[in-house]
């Protein structure tokens, strides 16, 4: 099976690139984008997906049905990209697709573009190759994830599927994972330390302390804690208000209500030499705008998640790697830099949906200037991703998938 899965992936191969440079070269920040999934729901019609439409959100959402109800599997990658920064400090076009080294260059192609067009045909060498589907298959290119809160995944998980008759038993991510199979990773939370007080000079001196507080160095191996943001004032009758923004991470033991009550303390204390004032810590909120118009306002909170590294979806998804001669390498994102994330939160956290990450990226390559993915990794994510489809859902193959598992 695996031979007939390789002689079919070399058939798609320069397709696969192909798509992957159409992806990269047309752009698509978050609540843009309708081109982008335009281009996923044709590739989605070419692969011969049984569905295929964009959801009320913009999500660009193919369909492959088994031959009996058994479980469904989602492959879940998000359209969207961050800003591209300083443009100054990127040697061509952040949207070139160019190839070079052996590596395909422009944003999003570790973050997450790449992983969009290996499970795109990771589910086109499932229906090359004739293997058939016991359960259904669910590939999925969402939107607005990289403001930090999953909106195109929850409106998926709430209404699309659902409104199908589906829902995800297993879900696999396309985030930036260097091949490696990972089960989780911290999460973060925007907050707000509101200094408020009679006294401008009291308030703006106790303002100045507390951003010294929050603003210490991060020395737990180049993994960021705390990340200060700007601090603006306002001016009312009568009174002065400072408004600091900053990120926390958030590990697995932490709860809101206990991270606010901590940072409040600290602030308190902090700014108590200036003199009386008020502080208070809060999450931040902020209105998104779907791509259907509506905007919603959304706490700027991505919990910290894991899956069970003994559980089936693990054992299948290692077992499956290794009996295609894939590497099998199980870990969690570092995440050293605040301000990422992925929608496990959202699958694991909100839905209870069993979830690993298996992308050809690597995550210190997300969110950077250059950005690129080998070439190598993005075809070899695309077999490791069908390996893993058919070990999940897919018809049994001369006894290959244990019964036991």
């Amino acid at each position: 099976m695996y031979d007939l899965l390789r002689t079919k992936l070399d058939g798609l191969r320069d397709d696969l690139i192909g798509f992957a440079q159409e992806l990269l070269r047309t752009h698509s920040p978050s609540g843009d984008e309708a081109k982008v999934g335009a281009l996923v729901i044709d590739q989605m019609n070419a692969v011969g997906f049984d569905e295929v439409f964009a959801d009320q959100l913009g999500n660009a959402v193919g369909v492959m049905h088994g031959i009996e109800d058994g479980p469904t599997l989602l492959l879940a990658s998000h359209m969207d990209t961050v800003g591209t920064g300083n443009l100054a400090t990127w040697n061509e076009s952040p949207f070139s697709g160019r190839i070079e080294g052996g590596r395909l260059h422009g944003l999003g192609a570790a973050d997450c573009k790449g992983g969009l067009a290996a499970q795109v045909f990771a589910a086109a060498l499932i229906k090359r190759s004739l293997l058939p589907l016991r359960g259904h298959l669910v590939v999925a290119g969402t939107v607005l994830e990289e403001n930090g809160i999953s909106i195109g995944t929850r409106g998926l998980l709430d209404h699309t599927l659902p409104g199908m008759g589906l829902r995800p038993d297993y879900a696999v991510l396309g985030e930036p994972t260097d091949l490696g199979l990972f089960y989780g990773h911290d999460g973060r939370a925007e907050l707000e330390v509101k200094v408020r007080g009679i006294n401008p000079f009291r308030v703006t001196d106790a303002a100045e302390l507390v951003s010294r507080a929050f603003d210490a160095p991060n020395d737990d191996g180049g993994v960021e804690e705390v990340a200060l943001g700007e601090t603006r004032f306002e001016d009312g009758p009568g009174f002065r208000q400072a408004v600091i923004a900053l990120e926390r991470r958030l590990g697995s033991s932490d709860t809101v209500n206990h991270l606010l009550a901590r940072m409040r303390g600290e602030a308190v204390r902090a700014a108590s030499s200036a003199g009386t004032v008020d502080v208070e810590v809060c999450v931040r909120e902020r209105n998104e705008t779907l791509p259907n118009g509506l905007v919603v306002k959304a706490q700027r909170i991505t919990h910290a998640w894991s899956t069970d590294p003994f559980s089936p979806l693990l054992a299948r998804s290692r077992q499956a790697l290794a009996a295609a001669g894939c590497e099998v390498r199980p870990g969690r994102w570092k995440l050293a830099r605040l301000g990422m994330g992925t929608a496990g939160s959202v699958l694991v956290g909100e839905h209870a949906i069993p979830t690993v990450g298996f992308g050809p990226g690597h995550e210190e390559q997300a969110h950077r200037e250059g950005e690129s993915v080998p070439i190598a990794k993005l075809v070899d994510c695309s077999y490791g991703t069908a390996a893993i489809v058919h070990s999940l859902v897919g018809v049994p193959v001369f006894g290959w998938i244990p019964d036991s598992l």
